[in-house]
């Protein structure tokens, strides 16, 4: 045995010493690894047996080699490796630390086959020789060792054999250890652990005091009881329901005197308003042929007529829906309807203007159209949403009811008959309805039923007064009255040219043989009603803003009584301004007025004989153009 023990450190001695790899530390794997990167033996070669192991889960009796290893190793091999196994044990004790113990399993496993590898490889070597094989010893390492670096930590001789930078590297390692083993960091975390679980999450609810049996409560009335004070209960009271004011509610049926809403009618200047109006209406034009003058002189005309602050004044409350001038030639009466329902009229004659202008309450709801007779220019006819049709008498200073409808609402009307006797009246919902002022009462001859879902405008033929046209939705129809029936009719001529919906449609005033539409895709039509077939070409398409939003009155289009081949129109350029065009589509004329007209006229009237233009705003305001 001694002779044997002999010879192997002999041949260790010889040769070169080992050559250690470095390897790097990996924070996820707690392990050290030494393996033999090079290895020079003079003479007969010696095995090294490196085992791989985890720190973590070592264990005194896991790390062994197979039996066939130690079946085939001498006796002296054995010792030398118990030898190994104890200095490695003493080692591992010494560098354990928590952060080793916090090994991953898959590092442990990856070990595990790096370490059955080593396994194979070894066997190998040692089927081949097994006499040469030389376990290396902690002995023999010091003995090739024994130059080492002064600076070796106590404790570390044991690992003699490895560079003095291994040496110094197991050293941080364990002053690491020790350091995070002074900290107790785990004891801090256990006890951060047991608080947490300890403290309770508040209630998020209040819990309510129970009350109790015997306790009283707070006194009551009786009367919020609602006991009697014999202490029998009271019946319950029946609910009531809510009645809900009516915004706008109707006036009473039949005929309204006239209150000025603005003036005392006791007054002497009430009473001399009236006279001048009936008096004013006997005079009548004499009925002679009206002549178109040429554009030249009209355009002449035009130029002369002008507004200033004497001819601005706001007649009545809210937009103005509808206008008309008196024919009258001697004064300047202009009467425009509101949206309040209410009637405004105004003789610019008068001076100072507040004098003149006078407001009634005619109706309760927007004021669509207004027409002086034709037959009786006392009279003024008004028509409204709110589905009456009043007729204002000034010789008499009353509001009669010439229709009502409550069921329905009304659009627009005009007269069938030249003396104004029968009238045709659109509504809202597509319906039209025949009136006779002759038959006593306030009912309608006939009700037809349209095939237009809604009806804006009526107009009838000047000429030939049988023919009137409605303007609907997105189209225009021509119907013969001498074929109204109550069943739903269908109409001669239908005009399907608009894109958008219209605003009006009217015929030029003295021969009818023009048509003028007013659309929301900022155009205006012209079309040839000289021969009414069963198709009406188009004329003319002028370009024309018609966008006026919510909160302005809608543009409509008229004819000028006393050149019917032209038409008047609001506009929405600036300076604010009221444009005539010509039938073939040119400019005409533009009514400018700087800062008396600094508002859209959306709705104009032009007198029938002499060159007088109103025009009403939004507000309630009347601009008046005249010589």
């Amino acid at each position: 045995m001694s002779g044997s023990r002999a010879e192997a450190e002999e041949k260790v001695g010889s040769r070169q010493r080992l050559q250690v790899n470095e390897y790097k530390e990996n924070q996820n794997i707690a392990y050290v690894s030494l393996r033999p990167v090079q290895t020079t033996v003079l003479g007969k070669t010696a095995k090294v047996y490196l085992v791989p192991f985890s720190l973590s889960s070592y264990k005194p009796d896991q790390l062994k080699h197979s039996k066939s290893l130690l079946d085939k190793n001498s006796n002296n091999e054995v010792a030398c490796k118990k030898c190994k196994k104890a200095e490695i044990k003493k080692t591992c004790r010494r560098i354990l630390t928590p952060k080793m113990e916090a090994t991953s399993s898959k590092a442990e496993s990856s070990l595990q086959k790096s370490s059955l590898d080593v396994h194979a490889e070894s066997n190998k070597w040692q089927y081949k020789s097994t006499s040469d094989t030389v376990i290396l010893s902690a002995d023999t390492e010091s003995s090739q060792d024994g130059d080492s670096d002064e600076g070796t930590t106590p404790g570390m001789d044991d690992f003699s054999g490895l560079s003095p930078y291994e040496k110094k590297r197991l050293k941080n390692i364990s002053e690491n250890a020790n350091f995070f083993a002074s900290l107790q960091l785990s004891e801090s975390a256990a006890r951060l652990r047991e608080m947490i679980k300890k403290r309770q999450p508040p209630e998020s609810k209040r819990k309510k005091p129970k009350k109790k049996e015997n306790e009283t409560g707070c006194r009551r009335s009786m009367r919020l009881l609602k006991v009697n004070p014999s202490g029998v209960s009271l019946p319950a009271t029946p609910t009531q329901p809510i009645l809900v004011a009516d915004e706008n509610p109707l006036l009473p049926p039949g005929p309204l005197e006239m209150t000025s809403e603005n003036r005392d009618d006791n007054s002497e200047l009430f009473k001399g308003f009236l006279q001048t109006w009936a008096e004013v209406s006997k005079t009548r034009s004499k009925n002679t042929e009206k002549e178109l003058s040429s554009i030249k002189s009209y355009k002449a005309n035009l130029n002369g007529m002008i507004i200033s602050e004497d001819t601005v004044y706001k007649v009545t409350k809210g937009p103005i829906f509808s206008m008309a001038l008196h024919p009258s030639e001697i004064r300047t009466l202009v009467a425009a309807g509101a949206r309040s329902g209410q009637v405004g009229l105004w003789d610019l004659t008068h001076q100072p203007k507040e004098d003149g202008v006078y407001i009634f309450q005619p109706h309760s709801q927007p004021v669509s159209c207004l027409y002086f007779s034709p037959a009786n220019p006392a009279h003024l006819l008004s028509l409204s949403y709110d589905g009456t049709l009043r007729c204002g008498d000034f010789s008499r200073a009353v509001f009669e009811e010439v229709y009502r409808d409550e069921r329905s609402s009304f659009s627009s009307f005009d007269f069938l008959a030249e003396d104004a006797s029968t009238l045709i009246v659109g509504h809202w919902d597509g319906s039209m309805s025949l009136v006779d002022r002759r038959t006593p009462g306030t009912s309608c001859e006939k009700l037809i039923n349209s095939s237009l879902s809604k009806i804006r405008t009526v107009h009838v033929h000047p000429v030939h007064r049988q023919y009137f046209i409605t303007a609907g939705l997105r189209d225009i129809h021509i119907y013969d009255a001498r074929f109204l029936n109550r069943s739903r009719i269908k109409p001669l001529i239908s005009l399907t040219e608009h894109t958008k919906s219209i605003a009006s449609a009217y015929f030029s005033p003295l021969t009818g043989n023009r048509v003028v539409t007013t659309c929301a895709d900022c155009k205006l039509r012209i079309f040839d009603s000289s021969c009414i077939s069963s198709k009406i070409p188009l004329l003319t398409t002028i370009r024309h803003n018609t966008i006026t939003g919510r909160w302005l009155t809608r543009f409509q289009a008229v004819w000028d009584p006393k050149q019917e081949d032209c038409i008047i129109v609001g506009s929405m350029a600036h300076p604010r301004r009221v444009e005539i065009f010509h039938e073939r589509g040119k400019w005409v004329h533009s009514f400018l007025g700087g800062e008396c007209l600094s508002s859209v006229c959306s709705i104009n009237a032009m007198h029938p004989t002499r060159y007088i233009l109103a025009g009403g705003n939004s507000s309630g305001r009347i601009h008046v153009f005249m010589n």
